[in-house]
């Protein structure tokens, strides 16, 4: 199966969009953070520690898809809908819990 090369970048677009928008709100969630009570810091700590690794983990698959083959480009992307999904679900969790 080959993938069309727009197709490939159409993809990438939006996966940096939403990786994008989510580091905007990870910024807003730490301003918030910032100016929680002492007691509440930690929780937030917490959760950004949480974010920011699955952050990282969707980045390091995101910049495999990027430089992937039309061979690998199935599994990679597959990789980073994986890490992407981790880190919606931590972001939804840190948000609701927030």
């Amino acid at each position: 199966m080959t993938i069309k090369a727009d197709t490939k970048k159409a993809y990438q677009e939006k996966a940096k969009a939403q990786l994008d928008k989510l580091n905007a709100q990870i910024d807003e969630l730490k301003a918030k953070g910032e100016q929680a009570k002492a007691d509440a810091k930690i929780q937030y700590q917490e959760k950004l520690a949480e974010l920011y690794a699955k952050r990282d983990a969707a980045q390091s698959k995101f910049q495999e898809l990027q430089q992937s083959s039309e061979a690998a480009w199935i599994e990679m992307q597959k990789g980073f809908e994986t890490a992407w999904t981790e880190l919606n679900s931590a972001w939804e969790s840190a948000r609701s819990k927030f």
